[in-house]
Order: structure tokens, then sequence, then C-alpha cells
């Protein structure tokens, strides 16, 4: 894991972060990226002066403050984009109708990165050589994905309001993607969380009650799309991902199959007052924390 480039969280950088993990390599630094939002901002100054600098638009446009960038390190989504667009690569939503978005969402796999986005906070999953790896600056070190569990994760990476974006493009060549490819890698130890972005600090009680019961009103339509994924890939036709245990893949594999049909077999004959709804959504995050899946 060594050879794999990973920036720690370091103030609200993360785009800088981001980035850097998707190219490898320490490519952009924050005054970079400012240069890339002042453009931006005197892009869109020019176009709305076309409308005369006299306006009641203009003049409270130029009253607002960036919406690309802020003093706390925060970029915005048009900054990265310009940052790829160096590198010749491209962002397309993950929910996108095109065709290659749907293609990713069909196969996931065969996708090559990730940016995800939520609260200001920008991260990169990417496959490096064969593995797939979350380059989160708040994880302590990079964390292997297993090809099984890659879809599942995104699904809950969703579920809990995340952008996902799609990198298309031939990303730069890496040290890590040959070295990885004669020794694959393998997760010792567990990486773990640095730091809770702030803004998720400020949130108080009654936004997470609102956001848990969002959750358990969509959970039948997530479930059913684990399922699918999981269907997808049974545990016979899945070859061993490298650095994990296969057998123990397939046990929490099986058993979070078990735990998302839960509501339709087994529930049935149980008590509402012994298992609720709430029960079988802690039941099933519980296997998506024993896969290794960030929920």
């Amino acid at each position: 894991m060594e050879t794999v480039f990973h920036e720690k969280q370091e103030g609200s950088l993360c785009a800088q972060h981001c980035l850097n993990a998707l190219l490898q390599g320490n490519y952009f630094t924050a005054v970079d990226l400012a240069s890339l939002a002042q453009n931006l901002d005197d892009e869109e100054r020019k176009r709305m002066a076309e409308s005369g600098v006299d306006s009641e638009e203009y003049r409270q446009f130029i009253q607002q403050p960036s919406g690309n960038m802020d003093d706390s390190g925060y970029f915005s989504v048009q900054v990265i984009s310009s940052a790829l667009e160096v590198w010749g690569l491209e962002l397309v939503p993950y929910n996108s109708t095109e065709h290659r978005a749907i293609e990713g969402q069909e196969n996931p796999c065969c996708m090559q990165a990730y940016i995800c986005n939520y609260r200001d906070h920008w991260f990169t999953i990417r496959k490096i050589a064969n593995q797939w790896l979350n380059l989160n600056s708040l994880l302590s070190g990079p964390e292997l994905i297993s090809n099984t569990y890659l879809s599942m994760f995104l699904a809950q990476l969703q579920q809990e309001g995340y952008s996902i974006f799609i990198v298309f493009g031939d990303l730069p060549e890496c040290t890590a993607d040959s070295l990885l490819l004669c020794k694959p890698a393998v997760q010792n130890i567990k990486s773990s969380s640095l730091v809770v972005p702030e803004t998720a600090n400020q949130d108080d009680d009654s936004d997470l009650q609102r956001a848990l019961m969002i959750s358990l009103q969509e959970s039948s339509s997530q479930d059913s799309e684990m399922i699918k994924a999981l269907r997808l890939n049974p545990g016979q036709d899945v070859p061993k991902e490298e650095g994990l245990d296969s057998d123990d893949d397939e046990q929490i594999r099986q058993a979070l199959l078990l735990s998302l049909q839960t509501p339709d077999t087994s529930l049935q004959n149980t008590s509402s007052t012994d298992i609720d709804a709430m029960t079988v959504r802690q039941r099933r995050l519980a296997y998506l924390e024993k896969a290794g899946i960030n929920t």
C-alpha cells in the first residue's frame, strides 16, 4: 500500500487531495485550484456584464461571494472539472442517462475511477492495477474495496446523499499501477477515519431524524438494488479478490443477502414489536461495516 499516493486531510483541502489521489501524484496545490476558480469567476462576471453593468442582476451578482471557492479551501465541481480538463479527463454524473454512465451503473467495475461529494467533501475511488481503492483523505490510508462490494458501496453512498461522478479519459501512468500488478496490495490493517467533516458536526437532532426517515422510506428500493448486485456476483462465480479473504467475503455476502431479504421472508413470522424497520437497517449496516464498506 506504500506505493499508493494518498494525502491525509489537511484543513478543508479535500478537493486538492481528491484530485491528487485520482492522478496519483502531487499535481495540484490549493494555489492552482484557486487560480482556476478565479478564472471561472471572471468568466461568469463577463457573461453577467453582457446584460449591462448597471443592471440589478449584475449588481447582485458582484455582491455575492464566489460560488467556486471560499476561504476555508472549498472548491466547486466546476473547479474540479476544469482541473481535470488539463489532463483530458471528464466528469459525468453517475445517475446520468448518457450511455457511458448507464454502462457504469450496470457494471461499476468496468469504470476506472469515481469522484464523490457530500457536503463539500470530495474524495476519490479509483482502480489501480486490478484493485479498487477508497482514497478518501479522511482515512488514515488507502482502503481496498473488492469488486463484489463496489456496486453496493456506491449504492450506499447514493442513499446517504452523495453526488457521484464517473471519470472518463486516460489517467496518467503511475508507479503504483505497475507495482500492484506484480504484487497486489493486501489490507493488513483496516484504515480508520481521521476526522469527521466539520459540517457534519453542525447537524441537529431534527436533521438526523429527517435523514433517517428518508433513509427508511428509500430502503426498499435500495435493498432491491443491493440484492441485484449480490445475485449478479454469486460466490461460486467470483474469483478471490487480491488482498481479501474469499471465504469471509462470501460468508458476509450471503449474510447481507439474507438480511436484505428479511422483510419479505423471516420477518413475516416475527412480531413487529420484536423487529422493526430500524432493526433491519441496523443489521444491514452491521454487515456492510463487517464487509469493509464505509457507511
